[in-house]
């Protein structure tokens, strides 16, 4: 009885784990301004630069990710985040290998891959993501961004 208890109890915080896990996979979240310990570009908070990236900042938006060479959700990322920066002028795609670059991955508290930053001009990170976001969720941040 005691077994079968633990059993459910275990299933159960699995299940709402998951669910949890699932709802906020790839959903593109405000950033908090000097979180994660970001400094360069912006002086109210923090942002990257040419140099951070090694690739030249894009004149109205950057989509930067970071990703590992074994990641299935990275490729599909590259090719939404390639389309999107293809379509919209000014806007460049920077993909960054994590394992690579670790200083820049514990600077700006990349836990998994890809996580996508959403900059501006300027090279603030505006917007975030963990996990593979959805095409139109990408385009809707950018329309905030790019006005």
């Amino acid at each position: 009885m005691e077994g079968t208890l633990v059993a459910v109890v275990v299933i159960a915080v699995a299940t709402v784990f998951g669910l949890v896990r699932r709802r906020l996979d790839g959903r593109l979240r405000v950033h908090r301004k000097g979180s994660a310990g970001v400094t360069g570009a912006a002086d109210d908070g923090g942002g990257l630069e040419a140099a951070d990236l090694g690739a030249d900042l894009g004149e109205r938006a950057t989509l930067v990710q970071f990703s590992t060479a074994f990641c299935a959700p990275c490729r599909a990322t590259r090719k939404i985040l390639g389309e999107i920066a293809g379509m919209i002028d000014g806007v460049a795609h920077v993909e960054i290998d994590a394992e690579s670059r670790l200083d820049l991955v514990r600077r700006l508290d990349v836990l998994r891959t890809p996580t996508v930053l959403i900059l501006d001009a300027r090279g603030r990170i505006v917007r975030r993501a963990a996990g593979q976001p959805r095409k139109a969720d990408v385009i809707a941040a950018l329309g905030m961004v790019i006005q």
